[in-house]
């Protein structure tokens, strides 16, 4: 029987660490997770069609800080940091506690899995034929030296009347060794003929401590 790990979860706290930094007790952990979870879903919203990375959420005492890392920084802040204060005023108001927002940017967005994934489910939304979308995904990841990547596409490939499942890879992915930095999304394309998931790995490099 296979195991199925989700690879960054594996690789936690080796080389990798937490996108939540709170913590709390028994009694207190479920409105946490609450209030986290809440804080993902709203953003994930409000900036629907902007490649987003990773979201990190930490709670000091009284403040929530949200990290939001995106390949397009100037669409999550508006021209002049309007956009920033609207979402902290959202998050602030249906949160029910202060929220600071901070915008960074992805510096190599093409070995980044979740925009990797974002963008192929885009073409494919755009009726792109998801062979070329995925292909020119994994020639520009493997044009910024990633060392490998490999993508999956299910669903209703093409309008066919049966789903299928296709892999496409390049390189090599290293899946039982820790030390192997790989980013892993999962992702959905909303078609006019239904849902097609992609998941993503992308292997970057080893990283190495003393």
């Amino acid at each position: 029987m296979w195991h199925k790990v989700n690879p960054i979860a594996f690789r936690i706290p080796y080389i990798k660490t937490w996108k939540s930094a709170w913590y709390a007790d028994s009694k207190g952990y479920k409105g946490f997770l609450a209030l986290d979870v809440k804080a993902r879903e709203i953003l994930n919203k409000e900036l629907t069609g902007i490649p987003l990375g990773d979201i990190l959420v930490a709670k000091n005492q009284d403040v929530v800080d949200v990290v939001v890392y995106t390949a397009k920084s100037s669409l999550v802040l508006g021209k002049t940091g309007e956009n920033k204060e609207r979402l902290e005023t959202l998050l602030t108001r249906k949160l029910g506690t202060k929220v600071v927002v901070e915008v960074r940017d992805v510096k190599k967005p093409d070995l980044n899995a979740k925009i990797v994934g974002f963008n192929v489910a885009n073409q494919i939304e755009k009726r792109m034929p998801y062979k070329r979308a995925v292909k020119q995904a994994i020639q520009k990841a493997m044009e910024k030296w990633a060392k490998g990547i490999k993508i999956k596409v299910g669903g209703r490939l093409n309008g066919a009347e049966i789903a299928r499942k296709e892999t496409f890879k390049d390189g090599n992915i290293p899946t039982q060794t820790i030390r192997s930095d790989i980013d892993y999304a999962t992702v959905r394309a909303e078609t006019v003929y239904g849902t097609i998931g992609l998941k993503v790995w992308i292997y970057k490099w080893n990283i190495y401590k003393k």
